[in-house]
């Protein structure tokens, strides 16, 4: 077991995982950091180990790792930080570059030798546990296993969000989170992206019930950066839970918030080819009594014949070109709804004339 300290951490290597705790002492220390605490970050998570000699201040080195897609949440929702304050960068004096980079060496080695882990809820291993309450100047943000909460309850909250109090997210209906960068007057925005919030007219930070605030005065602009991380670490499990589900062909009885929901496209177009083939493919009869004989079209779109003389059997459905099983209304129909999946980037011009030309032949 190999130990590097550093300046903002003590990462310990052990083949299989590193081990980070963040160093909390001292007023240079990041807030972030010492908001996170300590890591655990197995090495099939990480994509790649960059060891830069001569980087850091006063010629010393930079290690750092970047971990594989959708893992690392604080980059997903942390474009505009300091580099300095990344949870999964380390920097050291000059006079222990050498230490440094052996052990940069093997942790390169042991991500290459690794498998991507399987796990769908690895992204939440690197946020902290739930439930997680951050305070800010304007109120609160509480993250659970019921959803997210916003408490407009701080010194600095506006007349408007005191009399509303609060406004509650299921996870499920979350699409993402923003961190609106610091503005000339101190402020950082959180801001939660649903489907409704699109809806709504824009309003200034102090009044959308959809914005906590944070002042960089008490470190605030930390706290919501952490707590964007992690709702982003959750959004992404539970959507990677939920394909895994469906894959394997498992049907869940868990709660909204396990389904995948408009936060991820290619669910969506997997959903959509789905129903084409079901929109093009021939659908059920159902036999109902009283009525003649015919030829019906069974499922799977095999012709199951009449039983003659009893006149129960499998009714064909009645249209203007008779024995087809499909009437002319019902075939636009479906070409109207393929089109409406087209308009919307889920199914791409060559498939929808694919299903087009597929359904005009039933006519």
């Amino acid at each position: 077991m190999d130990e590097l300290r550093g300046n903002e951490a003590v990462w310990v290597f052990d083949g299989e995982t590193i081990e980070i705790r963040y160093e909390t002492k001292g007023w240079f220390k990041s807030p972030l950091l010492r908001e996170i605490g300590s890591l655990s970050v197995p090495m099939g998570a990480v994509e790649s180990v960059a060891f830069e000699p001569g980087a850091a201040r006063k010629k010393g080195w930079v290690l750092s790792l970047r971990l594989r897609e959708r893992t690392d949440p604080y980059l997903a929702v942390g474009s505009q930080i300091d580099p300095k304050l990344q949870p999964f960068r380390l920097t050291g004096a000059a006079r222990t570059e050498l230490v440094a980079e052996y052990l940069a060496d093997q942790m390169r080695f042991a991500a290459g030798q690794a498998e991507a882990p399987q796990d769908p809820w690895l992204p939440t291993r690197m946020v902290p546990e739930l439930p997680l309450l951050i305070t800010t100047c304007e109120g609160q943000a509480v993250l659970d296993g019921d959803g997210l909460r916003l408490l407009w309850s701080g010194s600095q909250a506006g007349g408007y969000k005191r009399k509303k109090q609060r406004r509650e997210y299921a996870l499920s209906e979350i699409n993402g989170v923003e961190i609106v960068p610091l503005d000339d007057w101190g402020w950082t925005f959180l801001r939660v992206v649903t489907a409704r919030t699109a809806k709504e007219a824009a309003a200034k930070p102090k009044h959308d019930l959809n914005i906590l605030r944070a002042n960089e005065d008490d470190d605030g602009q930390y706290r919501v950066f952490l707590m964007a991380a992690t709702v982003t670490a959750h959004l992404w499990a539970h959507g990677a839970a939920a394909r895994a589900r469906l894959g394997s062909g498992e049907v869940s009885d868990a709660g909204i918030g396990d389904r995948p929901g408009i936060r991820d496209p290619e669910w969506w177009r997997e959903a959509a080819q789905n129903a084409v083939g079901a929109l093009a493919a021939p659908r059920l009869t159902i036999p109902l009594p009283g009525r003649g004989r015919g030829t019906g079209t069974g499922v799977g779109g095999e012709d199951s014949p009449g039983t003659a003389g009893d006149g129960a059997g499998p009714v064909a459905e009645q249209g203007s070109t008779g024995g087809t099983g499909h009437d002319t209304d019902w075939v636009y129909a479906q070409i109207e709804r393929l089109g409406e999946l087209r308009d919307k980037g889920l199914l791409s011009e060559e498939e929808f004339g694919e299903k087009k030309t597929e359904l005009l032949r039933r006519i």
